[in-house]
């Protein structure tokens, strides 16, 4: 079987990498799959450049300026909304032409239009198109927060800052809706949170949704604790770990980190007097850090493959989302043997089994994610069953043969 994954890039972004992940373990698992991408950067003969770069620059200007002349040239949303109006044709590359399954996964800034994903379908071929966040499901956002207007047809877009019914999240809606009419689109959900949000859409609701995870190279994870003399920790503390690609990024919900540090410190003294917190990630405002009521050490950005060397040195792994459509942090620190504790608005409740591999605090519960800390630190749940829990959910041989069943489903109801 010849697949070929589409993604506007190969490492750049998180649906890029995992995207690149897939494409090794099906490749792995005897599939003769590649990746097509417009920004290659990586050097593996598999990943396939079809850019010219004066024309996917013109794209990407002309996707950029349309959101901001609809958004009254306003930069605040400018990347918190896509509407694939730009984007190449390559309904004709013989990686296209020669695949049996195409897959579709991050396409938007100019990578592809809605146009020419409409052209990959009208090729006959089964199209998968795996979500990474609510773009889908949505008129122009990826992610709508407490906007409910999805489940209608957009409009009136706060994003936009617009109050017309028939504004640019409204006309891509539509757009949309033509396209899913397609029968051989296909949607994949990487959580059963978001697949929740499609149901929930005007746009996908009548759609079969498939649950996947992404794939995470879990298996090769240690899991052993490391010695807490390596971060010049007392040797009685129990540590916690959080990361991000940037920790006060708004939605990673760092200010409520804070909160959870200073209710310890006022209402769980004898906790508070244990705990050392690990973090990981660029941070723009760095004052925040002295914001924080527990000791702390900040080792800045860290390379992907050090993850693991990190979480090993933990006891547990934090995340104060507002929402995460997967939880890849939450999966790198339960396969390094760290007990999880999350707020459960997204793709977390599909890696944590309350109170036995981790614990889901009420959202946006200061005291709850607080006590969600003082439960897993005496837990007592061993490190080894928690890699186990992860590598059968999220390794990739496991997750590469689910695609490969639904590959051979779609070719097989052609």
């Amino acid at each position: 079987m010849k697949v070929v994954l589409i993604n506007r890039s190969d490492i750049t972004g998180g649906a890029a990498v995992f995207t690149y992940r897939l494409m090794q373990a099906l490749r792995n698992a005897g599939v003769d799959a590649t990746m097509l991408v417009c920004d290659k950067k990586c050097s593996d003969a598999h990943v396939v450049d079809y850019s010219q770069p004066m024309l996917d620059r013109f794209h990407f200007l002309a996707d950029r300026l349309q959101i901001f002349c609809n958004n009254r040239y306003s930069r605040s949303n400018l990347f918190k909304v896509d509407t694939a109006c730009w984007g190449r044709d390559i309904s004709n590359h013989p990686l296209v032409r020669e695949a049996d399954v195409i897959m579709l996964n991050w396409i938007n800034q100019g990578a592809l239009s809605l146009r020419s994903i409409e052209k990959l379908c009208l090729l006959g071929k089964p199209v998968i198109w795996t979500m990474h966040d609510m773009w889908n499901c949505t008129g122009v956002c990826h992610h709508a927060y407490d906007c409910s207007r999805y489940k209608q047809s957009c409009g009136c877009c706060p994003y936009l800052s617009s109050s017309s019914m028939g504004d640019l999240s409204h006309t891509t809606w539509c757009k949309k809706n033509n396209l899913y009419k397609l029968p051989n689109l296909h949607f994949v959900s990487v959580s059963n949170w978001l697949a929740e949000k499609c149901h929930e859409s005007s746009l996908l609701h009548a759609k079969p949704i498939y649950v996947i995870p992404n794939t995470m190279p879990v298996e090769t994870f240690g899991y052993q604790r490391m010695p807490n003399a390596h971060f010049d920790i007392p040797d009685n503390c129990a540590v916690l770990a959080m990361g991000a690609a940037r920790l006060d990024d708004p939605v990673k919900g760092f200010d409520m980190l804070i909160d959870v540090t200073h209710y310890i410190k006022e209402n769980l003294p004898h906790l508070a007097h244990r705990l050392h917190l690990i973090l990981f990630g660029d941070i723009r405002d760095a004052s925040l850090l002295q914001q924080i009521a527990i000791p702390h050490t900040h080792v800045g950005r860290v390379e992907p493959d050090a993850v693991n060397g990190i979480m090993q040195h933990a006891d547990v792994v934090l995340s104060t989302s507002l929402y995460e459509s997967f939880g890849g942090t939450l999966i790198e620190g339960q396969a390094s043997g760290c007990l999880p504790v999350t707020f459960g608005n997204g793709g977390q409740t599909d890696i944590v089994d309350h109170r036995r591999t981790g614990y889901v605090a009420q959202y946006r519960s200061i005291e709850d994610f607080a006590h969600g800390i003082e439960w897993a630190v005496d837990a007592g749940v061993g490190r080894l069953l928690l890699h186990n829990e992860v590598v059968a959910r999220f390794a990739p041989s496991v997750v590469a043969w689910r695609y490969i069943d639904l590959c051979n489903h779609f070719i097989a109801t052609l």
